[in-house]
């Protein structure tokens, strides 16, 4: 989630005891032991001790003998405050499909002073670049031309509409419909054939097949549980099978059988419901008054079809849900199936659960075993879930690309049915995950679906709730958690937890949102939460970068924190990080898989921390996790003998959040977006600082080496 939107409601309001408290007594009992207890500390304080922590413990990934260490071989570049690219020397950084650059004939070249319509932005990019993953079109040219499937987060509107000198009645009043249409269509997804020429430069196939968008007015189908149930019967769709659109897509993720995964993060500002609210409209965050945009005082014009604004008001005006929008927020939250080859009609996959999706990442795939899926809660002091199949996975229903089969159908094969869990953090190093299922035993004995005020076996009400359900189970609440990361042969998971300034002094008690006084009350949630053991840091400004691996089944994990973000003075700089790798608010993650059981984390920011902002705008780091380990007494695995290990690679322009990350198959292209510039691109050069002032444009960058070579080693 940008910061340029973050919602600063606390709406969890359990007295579940947050991570922040649980780091902190992990930290504390670390420090115990370097104090000289030793092993005694390690048996009075539980089992499982220092080697939970120790990325040496039985880490298959780390490079034994006969292999080649990877190291990382570019000099860190020192941070930057200028309206320009910044990466190593020996590399270049190339803008491609910026804001506004047209798929098709239906829309014209870009220009400054090109004012949109809602047919110009439909087949154009979207705006505000975020996550992204490539789609190889044929195994041989998988490197050179492939599909990229993008997120258009949200919008900005003084960019969008600066020909006319802004937005028309942004803050009251009817927003003309036409302006309307524009903006939904400038958020949703791009798909866009792009190709390498011969010269090393990128450009995008204009009028190719596959370029389509989705957008916040595509149609889209409900599957998994929810779907057809009465939560989610609209004027739209009685039976309850299908909605319009998607937005405020933040993070990606990917299915190892060819479709693109976009999450669903801060929708809730998009719809209003000024009474008949319903607990759950409460808990995730509905507005009240007037939307992020307005979008619903379009309702009522003479143009409108089919209620394409009146939807975005939720306020029961019927008899009953299917003669208005009551439930139009309960068709958003989840993880949307894309598949990018054929652009058949996109699939909301309800069994993920319904809250502030950041992204979606697959777990260690193996043969015969479940299917694994990661996602965070992108909000202050909620959660992380992951999702395991019912079916196993079989090799054959592995991509195939060019060639022309159903991919949605396996996406409902592995997607629309299996168990939704949420973790729970232990102060010792273990976690559970707790399962999000009817019968599943809340902490106080009664069954999720008695605590939720739900029917028997009411599947559908527990995903509709799962925020509530979270709560109840006692789930850790966390600072924030952004995008996950998967190393493919440790099968460790990593996820940043980006930032918490609700994050209050160990002791403390906890407060809680809409009027509540415990977390177990139906529709509330935290407002603030004292420190735990992954979230030590009370009013936490750098964030964090956490690792787990899975236990031996389903429920039980290891977890450690991989890295603290700080300014390189800060009091709680417990990574000890340099003034060429201090960071914060890590956000975007990338696990670069090299082969040999080893690969690169990238961490990229989104930081409005002033310690480190004064110093150098948004980031792109790399560290190889294989080449660092805890030492006894450290608060993470990356330490003060660490620091030449991780490194700065990339900063962004003014104003930007650095964001969206993939590499082309053979390593020789990384590609990562530029959102909300503050005045970039001036030129197709990324790394030319712009003189005057331009128009700003979401980008994507190309970054390559000079020589052709690998990127990073």
């Amino acid at each position: 989630m940008s910061k340029e939107i973050e919602d600063h409601r606390l709406l969890n309001p359990s007295n579940n005891e947050p991570f922040s408290s649980v780091l902190e007594k992990h930290v504390s009992r670390r420090r115990v032991m370097q104090g000289g207890l030793g092993m005694a500390a390690m048996t009075v304080l539980g089992g499982f001790g220092l080697a939970g922590c120790d990325s040496s413990d039985g880490d298959t990934s780390t490079p034994g003998s006969g292999k080649t260490p990877l190291s990382l071989a570019f000099d860190a570049v020192r941070g930057s405050l200028t309206d320009a690219v910044v990466v190593p020397a020996g590399y270049t950084a190339q803008v491609l499909i910026p804001w506004g650059t047209p798929l098709n004939s239906q829309a014209p070249s870009w220009r400054e002073d090109l004012s949109f319509t809602p047919q110009i932005q439909a087949n154009s990019v979207g705006m505000h670049h975020d996550g992204m993953h490539n789609f190889a079109l044929d195994e041989n040219n998988a490197s050179s031309n492939f599909l990229l499937a993008m997120n258009n987060e949200y919008i900005d509107q003084g960019a969008l509409w600066a020909p006319q000198g802004g937005p028309t009645n942004a803050a009251e009043g009817a927003r003309p419909a036409d302006e309307v249409r524009t903006e939904i269509n400038a958020h949703g997804v791009t798909v866009v054939e792009v190709k390498k020429d011969g010269e090393g430069r990128w450009r995008h196939i204009p009028n190719s097949s596959y370029n389509r968008r989705f957008t916040s007015a595509t149609e889209m189908e409900l599957s998994g549980p929810v779907a057809g149930s009465d939560y989610v019967k609209t004027k739209y769709s009685p039976d309850g099978t299908r909605t319009r659109g998607t937005n405020n897509n933040c993070a990606n993720g990917y299915t190892p059988w060819g479709t693109y995964l976009t999450c669903e993060e801060n929708w809730p500002g998009y719809f209003i419901k000024d009474a008949g609210r319903e607990m759950d409209d409460n808990r995730i965050g509905i507005s009240e008054g007037r939307g992020r945009y307005g979008w619903e005082t379009a309702a009522g014009d003479a143009s409108e079809v089919n209620d394409e604004f009146a939807r975005f008001n939720a306020t029961p005006r019927g008899n009953a849900a299917t003669d208005d929008y009551r439930n139009e927020p309960r068709t958003f939250g989840y993880i949307v199936e894309i598949d990018p080859y054929t652009g058949a009609r996109a699939v909301k996959r309800t069994a993920l659960g319904r809250f502030r999706h950041e992204g979606c990442w697959p777990g260690k795939l193996v043969e015969g075993e479940p299917v694994v899926f990661y996602s965070g809660h992108d909000s202050r002091n909620e959660y992380i879930y992951k999702f395991v199949s019912d079916a196993v996975w079989d090799p054959a229903d592995a991509n195939r690309p060019g060639a022309n089969y159903d991919r949605l159908a396996l996406g409902a094969k592995y997607m629309d049915k299996g168990t939704l869990y949420v973790a729970r953090f232990n102060a010792d190093g273990t976690g559970e995950w707790l399962p999000l299922t009817p019968e599943a035993k809340t902490q106080d004995g009664r069954t999720l679906v008695q605590a939720l005020g739900l029917a028997a076996d009411d599947l559908a009400g527990v995903i509709i709730h799962t925020c509530d359900a979270a709560d109840m189970m006692g789930a850790t609440p966390m600072d924030r958690p952004e995008w996950g990361a998967v190393d493919p042969a440790s099968g460790d998971v990593y996820m940043t937890l980006t930032n918490n300034s609700d994050r209050t002094a160990e002791g403390t008690a906890a407060t809680y949102t809409n009027g509540g006084s415990d977390i177990d009350e139906l529709g509330v949630g935290y407002g603030t939460a004292p420190t735990n053991g992954p979230n030590p840091r009370a009013d936490n400004s750098g964030g964090q970068v956490i690792r787990w691996r899975e236990g031996s089944d389903a429920t039980r994990f290891n977890w450690a924190v991989f890295v603290f973000g700080a300014a390189v003075n800060d009091a709680d700089n417990f990574s000890g990080l340099t003034e060429l790798n201090q960071f914060a608010s890590p956000d975007g993650l990338h696990y670069d898989d090299r082969g040999d059981g080893q690969g690169i984390l990238w961490i990229e920011t989104d930081n409005g921390y002033d310690n480190v902002a004064d110093y150098t705008n948004d980031q792109v780091l790399a560290v190889v996790p294989q080449n660092v380990n805890q030492a006894e007494g450290d608060a993470a695995v990356i330490g003060g003998g660490d620091q030449a290990q991780l490194k700065r690679f990339a900063v962004g322009p003014n104003g930007c959040e650095v964001t969206g990350i993939f590499f082309t198959p053979d390593k020789t292209a990384m590609f990562i977006n530029i959102q909300h510039p503050g005045n970039w691109p001036s030129t197709e050069d990324a790394t030319v600082e712009t003189q005057g002032s331009v128009r700003p444009r979401a980008s994507t960058v190309v970054i390559q080496r000079e020589d052709g070579g690998e990127i990073g080693v």
